[in-house]
């Protein structure tokens, strides 16, 4: 089949444009910068909100810890994530056969111009949720065309060689997007809550102009056809599984998390059934969106459960600081909860040096030396990590805490590159768009499962402790009986929320009749700093062992997984369409 005047069964690449098109030599580093600066800015921006929405809601005059207003708060967490994981298999095929570039340009202008009319949200409560919970599912779309092409851009243009290098440059820009936007939340909430989506806007033109000047596709396009019940099947079903997971943590019914809603319940057993017969069409269409040939091979399939593993383990690991940080240590030394996103960012800093020490490193050394021990390693370096986080108590020295940090870092670092050079080098060049799209979306969807699966944990362990830690604290401070208990029995996913938000919610939960009737000094003693966080830290840190059991389970087994994909092939072979197909006939 030829397309374009080229043969679409062969790597060949577009030798037509100006000099500095892809027979410049420097294209690939060309290539690589703008579609990092892409995954920068794509991954910042899910983060960014994160730390800031204390701020956001402030901003829109939204109490977040109203029961009614808990949607609000979980969708504009996770609806991000939850379109990203969606979207970006079927938008990394559309690049399979449109042209990657033409449709990760198009993603870097949604995204910018998705961000200014997020800054300019003119309505307040609700509605001004709304408003950016809407706004921001388009922008993930902007989101899911940068992250579903970039890697195959990037595999595309660099040389087996040199991929692993190439690879671990892009990805660990995009994963420490996610721990620099941490940073940047705190600092910019600090200054006005519309300035978090304000910094994507300069990035965001500059991209664009850059890559619809620079960027040429290189690939293979393929000639298919849309696989409209594939796509259908595929959306609908990962949607209803999501969502109901979201949904599963907020109260139902006088439980504690809504695991017994009928919605929910519909939600993860219609999702699991559509995403069968998902698979079902996927396995007889001719074009299929998602091409499930590709497990048949060892390091596609490995890598992306090892991917999948990490991400929530990872996924969780960043929840988890965000509440201990914001929640409980900070306020026990000194910092009033307004300032605690911002310091929260910052105390995670180790976090973010390591995986950027270690990334462009391990890619680098995976070229020569393979990706295999370096992906199960860097795995097996963060479920160390999760261990000694596990030894350390809630009021923790913070030299212990930050070298712990630093090494579940340096371990992600290890990990990232060399696991997605192994996935994208394992597969035919016509599909790489395909395959990219499907590495992301076990990431993503490893994000928003970590989000579920941890806060349900977390749930479930303060269920246990909190009400009777709750109950003997406030009447030790003179609070009655009756009103201790009605707080005490409250569902523990406020109290938790409370902490992700670095609210001190005593004022709120007893009303100023209840603090009125106290003496003074129990009343400012109640509505202090220090009050809040020593009554959740002993069931804080109760849940968290749960919590972080788990998440050394899944990184270790993710090692395992890595460990199972074949040895690196030397640079030709890797780079052999003729194989690799013959591989998915075997």
């Amino acid at each position: 089949m030829v397309l374009n005047g080229r043969d679409s069964t062969s790597p060949g690449t577009d030798r037509s444009g100006p000099a500095g098109g892809a027979d410049n030599p420097r294209y690939k580093w060309i290539a690589l910068s703008n579609t990092t600066l892409g995954m920068l800015l794509a991954t910042i921006n899910s983060s960014i909100v994160l730390i800031s929405l204390p701020a956001i809601f402030n901003g829109v005059h939204l109490n977040p810890l109203e029961p009614g207003n808990v949607s609000y708060l979980l969708w504009m967490l996770m609806g991000y994530m939850l379109v990203t994981a969606v979207l970006v298999v079927t938008l990394g095929r559309l690049g399979d056969m449109y042209g990657r570039v033409r449709i990760y340009n198009a993603g870097f202008a949604i995204f910018t111009v998705t961000s200014i009319v997020l800054s300019l949200d003119p309505l307040d409560g609700g509605g001004g949720a709304l408003w950016l919970i809407g706004w921001r599912v388009l922008q993930a779309v902007g989101g899911s065309m940068l992250m579903a092409n970039a890697a195959a851009i990037v595999t595309d243009v660099f040389p087996a060689r040199q991929r692993g290098t190439a690879l671990g440059i892009n990805i660990v820009a995009g994963i420490a997007g996610s721990f620099i936007g941490l940073v940047l939340g705190g600092l910019l909430s600090e200054w006005n809550w519309r300035s978090v989506f304000w910094v994507n806007v300069p990035i965001g033109v500059l991209g664009t102009i850059w890559a619809y000047r620079s960027l040429h596709d290189t690939g293979v396009r393929i000639k298919a056809r849309i696989d409209w019940w594939g796509n259908l099947t595929f959306a609908v079903g990962l949607t209803a599984l999501l969502a109901g997971i979201t949904y599963g943590i907020q109260p139902y019914g006088g439980h504690t998390m809504g695991w017994t809603n009928p919605w929910v319940l519909t939600g993860l057993i219609g999702g699991a059934a559509v995403l069968v017969l998902f698979c079902v069409i996927e396995s007889r269409v001719a074009e299929p969106m998602f091409p499930l040939k590709l497990f048949r091979i060892a390091a596609f399939a490995s890598g992306n459960a090892a991917s999948l593993l990490g991400s929530i383990a990872r996924g969780g690991l960043q929840f988890m600081l965000i509440i201990w940080l914001q929640g409980i240590w900070l306020p026990l030394h000194g910092y009033n909860y307004e300032q605690t996103p911002l310091w929260a960012g910052i105390y995670l800093l180790p976090l973010t040096i390591g995986f950027l020490a270690a990334g462009p490193l391990a890619g680098a050394l995976s070229d020569r030396y393979g990706a295999r021990l370096f992906a199960a390693g860097g795995l097996v370096v963060m479920a160390a990590s999760f261990a000694g986080l596990l030894l350390i108590p809630s009021d923790f020295n913070y030299w212990v805490f930050a070298a712990l940090v630093f090494l579940n870092g340096l371990g992600g670092g290890l990990f990232a590159a060399p696991n997605t050079a192994l996935v994208m080098s394992s597969v035919p060049a016509r599909l790489r768009g395909a395959a990219s799209g499907m590495r992301a979306t076990f990431q993503n969807a490893g994000m928003v499962l970590s989000i579920g699966v941890f806060f349900s944990l977390m749930v479930a362990g303060l269920a246990g402790s909190l009400p009777g830690t709750l109950d003997s604290g406030l009447t030790a401070q003179g609070v009655p009986a009756a009103a201790a208990h009605t707080v005490a029995e409250l569902p523990p996913v406020g109290t938790l929320f409370a902490a992700f938000l670095g609210y001190n919610p005593i004022e709120q939960l007893l009303g100023p009749q209840v603090l009125g009737a106290l003496p003074a000094v129990n009343a400012e003693t109640l509505t202090g700093r220090e009050f809040f966080p020593h009554l959740i830290a002993g069931p804080f840190h109760h849940g968290l062992g749960v919590v972080f059991w788990l998440a050394i389970a899944m990184a270790l087994v993710g090692a395992v997984a890595s460990l199972f994909a074949p040895k690196s092939r030397p640079a030709g072979p890797a780079e052999d369409p003729v194989t690799q197909e013959a591989e998915l006939a075997d």
